[in-house]
């Protein structure tokens, strides 16, 4: 029987570069940005312009008429496809009179606008500082809520606590690399935080969860089947009942994730990206970071009570 547990120090270690990456990626967003994550204006109030020209424009083009408005960090990205002509513009908050006279001043400097597809949007500070509370408050919850469950649901296992504690341990493993490649993305493309991401985030919280409890429930069924043997064995047989219904499930929604980063629009990619880094990392920890993660604490713990025995 191929021993995957046995190799846990290989496994933590990869993570470990892993995690230092994302850590990387985010203290150099920080530096540049003053902002681990970029910081869309869902959380931190601003306008949002969705512009249609009638002919092919330029990036600088609208730049420089925001800039003429005192909007020097303006982040302009494209729409669609090229032939579209469409362009998002996000800045800080601005009045109806100033959106006239920019509206106004792209049409002469830069090209005709189609109107009836503009659209703007403002976000208020206030609006944003509560959506970011909302967020946090949501996955603090979330978390305590898994430690709850997960304690309930194996309370007749030895130490049922520590199988939700590795569960959070696992979930942290995962949403600091999906943090990591949101920041060298923001780095990299411009993608900011929004509410998309927050939906995200949430997703790859109940990913974490999902495997993790199924390779727990087998190790809960294994114990008493295989009593004589080691803790160890016991989990890594568990790991290896339960690995390909794993794979085969998380496999057929990570083809479909990476069709629509293919094949689908602009706005929605960043959204698939994070889930996608968030399933594959969720679907490497469950089986590798989280479960040897009980095995090492187990095993920890019979050492000290063995030593105080022997004492």
């Amino acid at each position: 029987m191929f021993n995957i547990v046995q190799k846990r120090r290989w496994y933590f270690i990869f993570s470990g570069v892993l995690i230092a990456l994302s850590l990387t990626a985010m203290a150099v967003s920080y530096a540049r940005f003053g902002q681990p994550l970029r910081i869309g204006i869902d959380f931190t109030g601003g306008s949002i312009f969705v512009l249609e020209f009638e002919d092919a424009v330029t990036e600088d083009q609208i730049r420089e008429v925001f800039s003429d408005f005192e909007l020097e960090g303006a982040i302009v990205q494209p729409l669609g496809s090229p032939d579209e002509h469409r362009w998002q513009v996000r800045t800080r908050e601005v009045t109806a009179e100033e959106v006239g006279e920019i509206l106004t001043a792209l049409e002469t400097q830069v090209g005709g606008l189609n109107r009836d597809a503009l659209t703007f949007d403002t976000v208020e500070p206030a609006i944003g500082t509560e959506v970011a509370r909302a967020a946090g408050l949501a996955i603090l919850v979330a978390s305590l809520v898994i430690v709850a469950f997960m304690w309930f649901s194996f309370r007749r296992v030895p130490n049922a606590f520590r199988y939700g504690v590795c569960t959070i341990a696992g979930m942290t493993h995962n949403l600091l690399i999906a943090f990591g490649f949101y920041a060298l993305m923001g780095i990299v493309a411009g993608w900011e935080v929004d509410s998309l991401f927050l939906t995200a985030t949430l997703t790859v919280i109940g990913f974490s969860v999902q495997d993790v409890i199924v390779v727990f429930d087998r190790i809960r069924e294994n114990i008493p089947k295989y009593r004589r043997e080691p803790f160890e064995k016991v989990v890594n047989r568990s790991i290896l009942e339960t690995i390909h219904r794993s794979l085969a499930t998380q496999l057929n929604a990570m083809f479909v994730m990476v069709a629509i980063i293919l094949f689908g629009g602009t706005t929605i990619k960043p959204f698939i990206s994070v889930l996608l880094v968030g399933m594959v990392s969720e679907t490497y920890s469950a089986i590798f970071i989280a479960v040897p993660l009980l095995v090492v604490w187990e095993k920890a713990a019979r050492r000290r009570a063995a030593a105080r025995a022997a004492a």
